[in-house]
């Protein structure tokens, strides 16, 4: 929820809050309630990510966007292993992928001393054989090692280098680290943004487990995208509901948008995420497909 001080114009607003559908995550029910009302539509950005564009007619004092979302969601603790067990590292990619891939195998922060290059490195056996998911599993638990986890409410993300130098970050900072390290060894990698359920949180009286997070996507031949989760030092979707995929994080906004007034009107805003697990059965008493099946209700934050 946005508050002002009088009543003011909405223009355009860009919403990222349908999860991006894949073979481990399928969107069963979902909807954007909007409070001024708001003309809403639907398209596909270039890297799959739905996007809804809303458009408003009325001044208002308070702005509300609420998303409610049903996923089912089949969480890995870990990714294919056998898909990933054959893959060294140099990684070469096939000629059909290649291209494909360029983008998001480009460096996109500088790294003058190399500082990115030699911690990345760390990861890589002497022998130059090194299986890719060891390697990554290596790089996300020294994040969570070595790395004091702090939120941030600034927008924006560190610099990576940054991040190194200050040894502490946000999720978004911990994952363009991971990003980089990465690309710096060849690997396809791209920044994702979404919602963490926190299972130690869904208890009664308030099942509301749950928190807007950012992880990372790495490319591997014969495996696909495997998720990464360095701020918790894991290797896998587990616990993870996916919304938008992009190459750096300052597309990836969930709620981007103008409003005209005068600039002392801006008051603030909040942010509510709640997620809670459901059945995994439907109202017949028939097993639904493998995985979790999760219910949530989200008013997110502007960022970026």
């Amino acid at each position: 929820m946005y508050r002002y001080a009088r009543a003011v114009s909405f223009g355009p607003h860009r919403l990222l809050l349908r999860p991006k559908e894949g073979p481990d995550l399928r969107v069963l029910r979902a909807s954007i309630q909007a409070i001024p009302g708001a003309s809403l539509r639907w398209s596909e950005d270039a890297l799959g990510n739905i996007v809804a564009h809303a458009t408003f007619a009325q001044r208002a004092r308070t702005l509300v966007i609420e998303s409610t979302l049903e996923v089912e969601h089949a969480g890995e603790e870990s990714p294919a292993q056998l898909a990933c067990a054959s893959v060294k590292l140099p990684v070469s990619y096939s000629a059909i992928e290649a291209p494909d891939l360029q983008r998001s195998m480009a460096r996109h922060h500088p790294d003058p001393e190399g500082r990115i290059d030699a911690w990345a490195r760390r990861f890589v056996r002497a022998s130059g054989d090194t299986p890719a998911l060891e390697l990554l599993e290596g790089m996300v638990r020294a994040v969570h090692d070595e790395l004091r986890w702090e939120p941030r409410d600034e927008e924006g993300t560190q610099m990576p280098i940054e991040t190194l130098s200050r040894g502490v970050g946000a999720c978004r900072d911990f994952a363009l680290l991971v990003i980089e390290a990465c690309r710096s060894l060849g690997l396809a990698a791209r920044f994702v943004s979404g919602y963490l359920y926190d299972p130690s949180r869904d208890v009664d009286p308030a099942p509301r487990g749950g928190a807007t997070h950012a992880w990372v996507q790495v490319y591997l031949p014969g495996a696909g995208w495997i998720e990464l989760d360095p701020t918790h030092g894991r290797v896998g979707n587990a616990h993870l509901v996916r919304v938008a995929v992009a190459r750096d994080p300052a597309s990836l906004a969930p709620i981007t948008g103008t409003w005209i007034g005068f600039p002392g009107d801006a008051i603030g805003m909040e942010v509510d995420v709640q997620v809670r697990a459901m059945r995994d059965v439907d109202e017949s008493g028939a097993r639904r497909l493998p995985g979790r099946r999760a219910e949530e209700e989200i008013a997110p934050r502007r960022a970026g």
